[in-house]
């Protein structure tokens, strides 16, 4: 048995990968130890998970305003410390950094111990930490076609998104069903990431109306940071009752994937490795404003192999025409789930899990 330090809060799209992962460390008989942050969106996320280890840890993102910079670095330095810590008392066989604020301090750790690092990027333009600490890597997971400049061939392996055991596609009925969606007709599910997306919120209670005239109804994820509960209900002229549901947070999210006809998301790879999973056709609106502009890359790379629509943030007020002509277009349904399905590997974690063991094997053979 091997025992395993996985950085990867932050984020949902760093802390998803990382639970999947350690499922399937743990199921393979080893034993795992998951860096998370303090923030509200891990607290939620890590409590579905009781069978797991979660260790909080010290850390903000980065930001260059004044302040923010300034605590940036102090919590820096206290995570390094924490990590430098909790590595002496697990004294794991390897550290592995799913990118994020976190994983500097605990990689940069690992590797002054002596301890290999593994890293793991999901986004098709590498963030800040992956690529500051890719010197450090032992070995990197790269989506397909990616790559990081300077880095040996042997170091790089082309693998996709860890997707949790949980996330399958139900039936339809099944999953409203468990989710009390009491409706008929066509669901808009709408999603902004563990963040939420004030723009598609807003968007949601903006065209409501327009959506329910058509017989569509509404699930809007708001997200932690823009909390929103509620309902609305509308009475179309034909009598036809269309509703739009608000919650700020699910873990619940095998079902709410499966509830929807059409998602209107973020481009973040998190949620993209999700729909595929379940086969929901998506129109993605990535974020104008995300770190490299990773969302748009992401969203356009899945919109070439016929996975998903884009539209992006600036033509928000052409997003209703999009939805109306794709939700009610079953042939264009269809083919997006058809290519989806192509698009989906076997789960990533049980390779990586493999190959880790290879790594480990070898460098026992080494000692």
């Amino acid at each position: 048995m091997s025992g395993f330090v996985i950085s990867c809060g932050g984020t949902g799209g760093h802390l998803s990968p990382g639970i999947a992962l350690a499922e399937s460390l743990n199921a393979a008989g080893h034993e795992s130890h998951l860096l998370i942050s303090r923030k509200d969106v891990d607290s939620r996320l890590v409590s579905g998970y009781p069978q797991l280890d979660f260790i909080r840890s010290p850390g903000s993102g980065f930001s260059w305003k004044p302040i923010q910079f300034i605590k940036f670095n102090v919590q820096q330095l206290r995570a390094l410390v924490f990590a430098v810590r909790l590595l002496s008392e697990k004294k794991p066989d390897a550290v592995i950094g799913f990118g994020g604020f976190l994983t500097v301090g605990v990689v940069f750790a690992g590797f002054v111990k002596g301890c290999p690092v593994i890293l793991h990027e999901a986004n098709r333009k590498p963030g800040r930490a992956i690529r500051l600490m890719s010197g450090f890597a032992r070995r990197i997971y790269l989506p397909s076609g990616v790559s990081l400049r300077s880095l040996p061939p042997k170091t790089v392996r082309h693998l996709g998104y860890p997707v949790r055991k949980e996330i399958r596609p139900l039936s339809r009925d099944e999953a409203r069903k468990r989710l009390g969606i009491d409706i008929t007709g066509k669901l808009l599910l709408v999603l902004g990431g563990s963040q939420g997306a004030l723009a598609l919120n807003r968007w949601v209670k903006e065209n409501f109306e327009k959506l329910a005239d058509q017989g569509i109804s509404v699930l809007c994820v708001t997200g932690l940071m823009k909390e929103s509960r509620g309902q609305l209900e509308r009475v179309s002229q034909d009598g036809h009752t269309a509703k739009a549901y608000f919650m700020p947070f699910t873990n619940q999210m095998a079902e709410v994937l499966s509830s929807a006809d059409l998602v209107v998301s973020r481009a973040g790879a998190g949620s993209i490795a999700e729909f595929m999973r379940c086969r929901l056709p998506s129109i993605l609106v990535p974020y104008p404003h995300a770190t490299d502009n990773h969302q748009s890359a992401n969203a356009q790379f899945v919109e070439q192999q016929g996975g998903a629509v884009v539209v992006a943030q600036e033509k928000l007020p052409q997003l209703i025409d999009e939805v109306t002509e794709t939700i009610f277009n079953d042939f264009l349904l269809n083919e997006l789930r058809s290519n989806l399905q192509r698009m989906d590997r076997d789960n990533s974690a049980d390779y990586i899990v493999s190959d880790l063991e290879s790594i480990l094997a070898e460098a026992k053979e080494v000692e």
